[in-house]
């Protein structure tokens, strides 16, 4: 984690922080970073979040989003 986050300039705590979910909407630039480092394309992150998580029963219509795990 730590190399991942200095190649992408940014904080390992930040890195962390987004990990976990305690970043709700990071900065596009830093997704943009931490993609490139990791060679991920933005289309490949951007399909990733948009997934339906396959365990989780829709409530009300409604689908949780999964997330995009390291």
């Amino acid at each position: 984690m730590l190399e991942v986050a200095l190649d992408a300039r940014v904080s390992p705590e930040t890195l962390r922080k987004i990990e976990s979910g305690r970043v709700a909407t990071p900065a596009f630039s830093t997704i943009a970073a931490i993609a490139d480092v990791l060679g991920l394309s933005l289309d490949a992150v951007w399909a990733e979040v948009n997934q339906p998580e396959r365990d989780a029963a829709p409530a009300g219509g409604r689908t949780t989003r999964a997330r995009l795990a390291s």
